[in-house]
């Protein structure tokens, strides 16, 4: 009993942990893997039992693990994103910045118990993310067009605003689950999805009107917002024989409570839901060395209005439809389009002590060209990812897990926002992304 109470509060130190972490974004504002070791397979794993993440990925996976355990880990993630405009001419929009924040660590957290031979529950916390940004300001000089849009004194930033530009959002799942292995060889599983996130916003007081904004006041330098929310995440895996395992998982949308000091920045009055997703795939195992994995993931970014709107609709608040303008019930946002994601992996067992790992994920850029402005806060362009991963046995009981990502720099470029609203139509906003990250896991089993 004194290990379990251990086990739980660890556990609740890593939840208030994460909590305080920035977010990361891969496959947009997903992650590209959950747990160590899918993180070393691309994100691969649907069909595959290694480690407690079943809340994250599978929860009908999670009657397969052999054994109660724990896995507690953390990863270096590193973006290193940039923006720039030029072709402004004499309106003087022309800048160049770097997003600071480049070193964030993530913590991770599970614990799985098995019940009996067909009987297993757990937790996983884990988190999602991808519009944490911060430009430093004063980009563009005070004599330029940007006082037209924004009647505080310049210099301004890459929007007009003054100041820093960014936002910092933090998403935290909890996710219990329970899986049944209702027949020998396949299993379903499901997991609540309780979910915290966290938001602040910098540097928008160009869009800070009754021009552009349902709410102005609460648009931008509001501190930070929290909200909460319940999602579902289901799922099924069956060992088709010795060599061939499949499996498919669905969450469903996550409605959140409304972020109430930016009900002038997002839809629906400050409303920042969780999207969708579903995933499916298998692995094979043709020997008791080889595993591979193959993942196919869909994203439904078009489930939360703030993330999927065409930023162009703050063209039509112009002109005197309210709906959507930023807030709005049919507000702008940052026109995010539903994505696909492919993921690959491969795992080696090299002898009794090590084991490794390679993976690549592609997903599709949810970001076009026409909304380029407004994801300067939120370039999730990335689209490839390489990794690498290993695993050592210490005993029989814990394990060391590591994996390494790099995602090379992708970029969109498109006429600048402003340009719509009345700069000259050759002003050009490219937004730019590379990134890094570097983890390591304990697994204990007990």
């Amino acid at each position: 009993m004194k290990g379990n109470r251990i086990t739980m509060l660890s556990l609740a130190l890593a939840g208030l942990a994460a909590a305080t972490q920035p977010a990361q974004a891969t496959d947009g504002y997903f992650a590209h893997g959950y747990g160590m070791k899918s993180l070393g397979m691309g994100g691969s794993g649907v069909a595959l039992a290694q480690e407690p993440f079943g809340g994250a990925l599978n929860p009908g996976a999670m009657s397969f693990l052999d054994s109660n355990m724990w896995e507690a880990g953390i990863s270096w993630f590193s973006p290193r994103r940039d923006a720039s405009r030029t072709g402004s001419g004499p309106a003087g929009l022309d800048g160049q910045s770097d997003s600071g924040s480049e070193n964030h660590f993530i913590p991770e957290f599970a614990i799985h118990w098995r019940h009996s031979p067909t009987v297993a529950y757990g937790v996983s916390v884990y988190g999602n993310g991808g519009m944490n940004t911060d430009y430093a300001g004063g980009e563009v000089s005070a004599a330029s067009a940007c006082a037209s849009f924004n009647p505080n004194p310049g210099p301004y930033n890459l929007h007009c605003g003054n100041g820093k530009l960014g936002v910092d959002l933090t998403q935290l799942m909890i996710a219990p689950y329970v899986s049944w292995q209702f027949t020998p060889g396949h299993s379903v599983g499901i997991a609540p999805i309780i979910t915290y996130q966290r938001f602040s916003a910098d540097g928008l007081q160009a869009f800070d009107n009754p021009f552009l904004s349902t709410s102005p006041g609460n648009v931008t330098n509001r501190g930070t917002d929290d909200s909460w929310g319940v999602g579902v995440r289901v799922g099924y895996m069956g060992q088709i024989n010795k060599f061939l395992s499949v499996g498919i998982a669905y969450a469903s949308k996550v409605d959140m409570d409304e972020f109430g000091r930016y009900k002038g920045l997002f839809a629906e009055s400050g409303d920042f839901d969780i999207p969708s997703s579903l995933v499916a795939g298998f692995a094979v195992t043709p020997d008791d060395r080889w595993t591979l994995a193959f993942d196919y993931e869909r994203i439904w970014y078009s489930d939360a209005n703030s993330v999927h709107n065409r930023s162009s609709l703050i063209l039509n608040c112009f002109g005197g439809d309210a709906s959507a303008c930023l807030g709005g019930s049919n507000g702008a946002g940052f026109g995010w389009q539903d994505v696909d994601v492919w993921k690959v992996g491969v795992q080696y067992r090299l002898n009794e002590r090590w084991t490794l790992r390679g993976g690549y994920n592609h997903t599709d850029n949810p970001i076009e060209a026409q909304d380029v402005t407004l994801n300067i806060l939120a370039p999730g362009v990335m689209k490839s990812h390489w990794t690498l991963g290993a695993t050592w046995k210490i005993d029989a009981k814990s394990e060391l897990t590591s994996a390494f990502m790099y995602a090379p720099r992708e970029e969109v470029t498109g006429q600048s926002l402003f340009a719509q609203l009345g700069a000259p139509p050759t002003t050009t906003d490219t937004i730019g992304m590379r990134q890094y990250e570097l983890g390591i896991a304990y697994q204990r089993r007990f």
